[in-house]
């Protein structure tokens, strides 16, 4: 037997290497490609085969859970008992990719895909006829209704997204030294249970405005009126008033999230160190700012830059209570506006565009501070 070269390790180990990249790749191509070719199949033959009605419709949406569920189920099962007939060695660098594959697929699928289909529309004009190159996008940075919805996305950003974080830090700290405790941060977090499009009904009973001898006068106009004072239409006011009043709903709603998140955190902060900062003669505020601020600053960061990126898609709230009118509109109405009042679908596109590149930096901001630090 002649004895192995240093020429064929060197092959051998590139085949191996080649070998391993293509089964990655295979593997990782092969199952969502006939997880969605399978599942699509049924779904095709579930809408051909089933007839329309009522009846018929809450069946196949049965039958459709059970197949979509069932179906991905099965196939994840057949192709792992495929890879754990190799050896160990290569059960361990592609199995992984099994499970990874449909989860990549979906995000190519529904997100990647979508976007550069959403790029490629903005460039064309509003019937999708002419190409305009950036002019869509020169649009949005020069007219005045954009101008003025990146205005009042900045004041959503600045007094929205700053008093529910500061709020939620602060009913935090002060609900943690009550007794009264889960009373107070259960009805704080109530309102998250609610819908945006709720809250908005809500929020408009309490400012609506009508005639001071009706008895259906919103809450708010009720004890401005009880001072004397004529009713207001509030959410009509001149600038920036009306958009303040639209702000103090998402504080409403998103103080309890902070609140919650906030909490978690400052339990977890030692016992010890607290009772050693004030054996060293530091005050409640000395402790506030110079002891739990720094010790949770990876969760202020996460919750900040999570409400921040919930801020900039703001839509519900401002379509529910005004529809954007009385210069209330936000960069989400405006597309909304585009895409199916006026009918422009290269605007809107570019709109959506600009709305996914403001949103990016925080995300992947965030991104890093979860991979960075604990949140708790």
């Amino acid at each position: 037997m002649q004895p192995t070269t240093d020429y064929q390790v060197k092959t051998s180990g590139f085949i191996d290497w080649f070998a391993l990249i293509i089964g990655r790749i295979l593997i990782s191509l092969v199952v969502p490609v006939t997880t969605f070719a399978v599942l699509i199949i049924g779904f095709r033959w579930l809408r051909d085969t089933i007839p329309s009605g009522t009846a018929e419709k809450t069946a196949v949406s049965l039958v459709a859970i059970i197949w979509g569920v069932g179906g991905a189920a099965i196939l994840y099962v057949v192709s792992n008992w495929l890879v754990e007939q190799l050896n160990v060695l290569w059960v361990k660098r592609l199995q992984p990719f099994i499970f990874v594959g449909p989860a990549v697929a979906i995000l190519i699928w529904y997100l990647a895909l979508p976007t550069a289909r959403s790029f490629w529309i903005s460039l064309f004009s509003r019937d999708g006829t002419e190409f305009v190159g950036l002019a869509n996008y020169l649009s949005i940075f020069t007219e005045r209704t954009m101008l003025v919805a990146f205005r009042n996305n900045l004041l959503w950003i600045v007094f929205g997204a700053t008093l529910a974080i500061v709020f939620g830090l602060l009913v935090a700290v002060l609900a943690d030294r009550s007794k009264f405790e889960n009373l107070a941060k259960s009805l704080i977090f109530l309102p998250m249970a609610i819908s945006m499009v709720g809250a908005g009904v809500i929020w408009n009973f309490i400012y609506e405005v009508k005639d001071i001898a009706d008895p259906q006068i919103g809450l708010l106009n009720a004890v401005w009126v009880a001072f004397g004072q004529e009713p207001q239409a509030w959410t009509a006011l001149n600038q920036p008033w009306n958009n303040i009043f639209l702000i103090i709903i998402m504080i409403w709603l998103q103080t309890g999230y902070a609140m919650v998140i906030f909490s978690a955190a400052i339990k977890g902060i030692p016992d010890e160190l607290i009772e050693a900062s004030r054996v060293d003669g530091a005050n409640e505020v000395q402790i506030f700012f110079r002891i739990m601020i720094p010790y949770i600053m990876g969760t202020i960061i996460t919750v900040s830059t999570t409400v921040i990126i919930f801020t900039l898609k703001i839509f519900d709230i401002v379509m529910v209570m005004t529809g954007g009118q009385f210069a209330s509109h936000v960069i989400a109405t405006q597309f909304y506006r585009q895409a199916f009042t006026n009918n422009n679908k290269g605007l809107a596109a570019a709109i959506a565009i600009v709305l996914l590149i403001a949103v990016v930096p925080v995300m992947i901001y965030n991104l890093r501070q979860f991979a960075e630090e604990e949140a708790f």
